[in-house]
């Protein structure tokens, strides 16, 4: 997937936070902060770095620049934390 740096005001460096779902129980999620790194597989695009794996950095992902931001969608999303 192409990144479109438009939509993408990251840069290598950043914290930024996720709603993260449990690969093993899917009924499981969390707010989870993620450091915004270059992706190893290919050095023009960035990466999210969590849980010591890399995922693309891509506008589908839904990520926050704050953790007070991640835990509203999370409750508008899931309900109280």
């Amino acid at each position: 997937m192409e990144l479109n740096d438009q939509y993408m005001p990251y840069q290598a460096g950043d914290v930024v936070y996720v709603i993260y779902r449990n690969p093993h129980t899917q009924s499981v999620a969390n707010v989870q902060e993620a450091a915004v790194v270059h992706n190893p597989e290919n050095p023009n695009e960035l990466a999210l770095f969590l849980y010591e794996t890399y995922y693309p950095l891509t506008h589908e992902i839904a990520v926050y620049t704050s953790e007070a931001e991640a835990e509203q969608a999370y409750t508008q999303s899931f309900g109280d934390l």
